[in-house]
């Protein structure tokens, strides 16, 4: 019989995780999605690297996301087992709160196992390949991320640029159009370039690359100012800014998990105190989700679920509270995110211990 049980909890409780970790998964790589599709639309960001950086931030997303479908499944899945009063028959036959709560605490921990591999090996490394895809994102140039048909502002807005067509390997374009500035200051000299047709070229002895315009005009103006002088032109070349690619490892996060544990930076050490976090909040949520999770039947499954989000969020707040300390040295790093940990285990295990004491005064009263 406890085996049997155990499966259909374990079963409820997965599925419900499984399909709240889904959705809010969804919902942030929707708003991710859409943040990357304006960057890219406006040519702050190479549109060929859209996926990979989303498909490279999914284990970054899901490490956080998987202990909050943990937390709301067992409170969704056990709280209508209350409501449909199946869980009183499993009291019936003899199941214990303790019971209750090592069956739940099994799967519980693989879950953990799964979070642990993503916090501490999967998530790092996907960062550490986004990180790479923006680096070589900052070395390309205003014409390697240009888009046909728009004005794209670049070098703080010191320079506009246009084309009005642009052929699928980005080394031809139709009608083109740059705007710069010689100084910051809105009364410096301006130019303008324009060209019936622009090409990007190559040298073979240093690989310099050059946008080479044709049949084309220059204005240099000073705004406010009436002198204009126009260069009509056949061939004009601009060299193009090459620039060099980082290839260190500038963000803590991306680091690998072995690089700090070595480390005596407290940077570093709020960054693996951290990971760690990650895991060791599932079996501390178990001891807070089940005792939320039973509810009288007149009053609903869902009559806890947003004091135990608030519950949940308050603790990740304090997480981040007390790395932000550790980095900041305002808390030692050996007391560093440990304590939010052992205030809440202690918050799990008082409302452990006071449905357990309230179930043995109401069989006390009974026998009286």
């Amino acid at each position: 019989m406890p085996s049997i049980i155990f499966r259909y909890l374990a079963k409820e409780m997965l599925q419900v995780m499984l399909a709240v970790t889904g959705i809010v998964l969804l919902i942030i790589m929707s708003g991710r999605f859409v943040n990357y599709l304006a960057q890219a639309a406006s040519g702050s960001l190479n549109a060929d690297f859209l996926f990979a950086i989303m498909g490279y931030r999914l284990p970054e997303f899901l490490v956080m996301i998987i202990p909050l479908g943990l937390f709301l499944g067992i409170i969704m899945a056990y709280g209508r087992l209350y409501v449909e009063n199946e869980m009183t028959v499993f009291r019936a036959t003899g199941m214990s709160q303790g019971q209750l709560l090592r069956m739940t605490m099994i799967p519980a921990l693989g879950v953990m196992v799964v979070v642990a591999v993503l916090s501490l090996f999967v998530a790092p490394k996907g960062i550490q390949q986004v990180e790479m895809l923006l680096t070589k994102q900052d070395s390309l140039t205003e014409f390697d991320t240009l888009v046909p048909g728009r004005f794209q502002p670049l070098e703080g807005g010191s320079r506009v640029t246009y084309t009005e067509a642009l052929s699928d390997d980005r080394q031809l374009m139709q009608k083109v159009f740059i705007a710069s500035r010689t100084n910051d200051n809105s009364s410096a000299a301006m130019s303008l370039v324009l060209a019936e047709r622009g090409r990007i070229s190559t040298t073979e002895e240093k690989g310099q690359r050059y946008l080479i315009l044709n049949d084309g005009f220059r204005y240099d103006m000073t705004p406010g100012m009436g002198n204009v002088r126009v260069i009509e032109y056949e061939t004009y070349g601009v060299r193009m800014e090459e620039r060099t690619i980082k290839n260190e490892i500038s963000r803590e996060q991306a680091l690998p998990t072995d690089v700090l544990m070595k480390s005596d930076d407290t940077r570093l050490i709020a960054e693996l105190q951290w990971r760690l976090s990650l895991p060791l909040l599932v079996p501390i949520i178990v001891l807070l989700a089940v005792p939320l999770s039973r509810v009288n039947p007149r009053q609903g499954r869902f009559v806890k679920l947003l004091p135990g989000v608030l519950l949940y969020l308050f603790y990740l707040a304090l997480l981040m509270f007390a790395r932000s300390a550790v980095d900041d040295q305002r808390i030692p790093a050996t007391i560093g995110v440990w304590w939010v940990h052992a205030i809440y285990l202690a918050i799990g295990l008082f409302l452990v211990s006071q449905e357990t004491l309230q179930l043995k005064l109401g069989r006390s009263k009974a026998n009286a």
